[in-house]
């Protein structure tokens, strides 16, 4: 796996039982999957050909609890290349003990997005992406 995204849980990112909401996981994992395409293939927002990546499906595991000031690691691994998509596996980790807090198995779609429809992943980007798996 390899490491994509460092953070801090804030005291404002927990909830009312004291630990962190499932609102700022899932927002660590997004951050978390710029930064991994943009290390794929260095992809990033400002790309000019219209395309984008769109998440389709979502598959978290909370597996220890995060709580304010701990420091947190989210790794990345490239599971699948598909015709249209990616399918992307990510631990996020606690740095003081190595627990693993949660995981997530994502889907992404190469997406155009002038024509609002899901499109077939260029050979260029697919053999770039091949080399992580």
């Amino acid at each position: 796996m390899h490491a994509v995204h460092q953070a801090v849980a804030h005291p404002w990112q927990c909830d009312i039982m004291g630990h962190m909401t499932t609102r700022f996981y899932m927002a660590m994992f997004d951050d978390s999957s710029y930064c991994y395409i943009h290390k794929l293939f260095g992809w990033n927002g400002a790309r000019k050909d219209g395309l984008g990546w769109v998440d389709v499906k979502h598959t978290i595991e909370y597996q220890s609890e995060v709580h304010a000031g701990d420091l947190l690691e989210v790794r990345a691994k490239l599971q699948k290349i598909g015709g249209k998509s990616l399918t992307v596996s990510y631990e996020m980790v606690r740095l003081a003990d190595g627990e693993i807090a949660a995981t997530l198995e994502g889907v992404m779609v190469l997406f155009d997005l002038q024509k609002r429809v899901a499109v077939a992943i260029p050979d260029d980007l697919r053999d770039a992406a091949g080399k992580h798996i």
